[in-house]
């Protein structure tokens, strides 16, 4: 039995990777680094306001990070959040917008 939960966990893990990588594109400019956990960011991002507004279906936006940028601002029509360097709460934040945003009616 316990077998058997720790494969459904893992496989529900990994299904919310996976999603993560559909919704998320990171690019970097100059000699910034890819930041190791701006996917974790994005998924815990997205499930605070899943839990929040009590959403039963997986809410993964359409976002680009982009590191290395002239200034921290996020882009609503390219959707994308861009930062001077890696700050996980102004990723955070920007991630919770569009997820908000993707849940209200056009």
């Amino acid at each position: 039995m316990v077998h058997r939960l720790t494969i459904v966990v893992f496989t529900v893990a990994l299904g919310r990777s996976c999603l993560a990588q559909d919704g998320l594109v990171i690019r970097t400019n100059g000699r910034q680094e890819r930041p190791s956990d701006a996917e974790t960011v994005y998924i815990s991002a997205c499930s605070a306001v899943e839990r929040e507004f009590r959403i039963s279906r997986p809410l993964m936006p359409q976002v680009t990070l982009v590191i290395g940028a002239n200034r921290n601002r996020a882009y609503w029509d390219a959707r994308e959040i861009r930062l001077t360097k890696w700050d996980p709460y102004s990723f955070a934040q920007g991630v919770v917008i569009f997820a908000f945003e993707d849940l209200l009616p056009e």
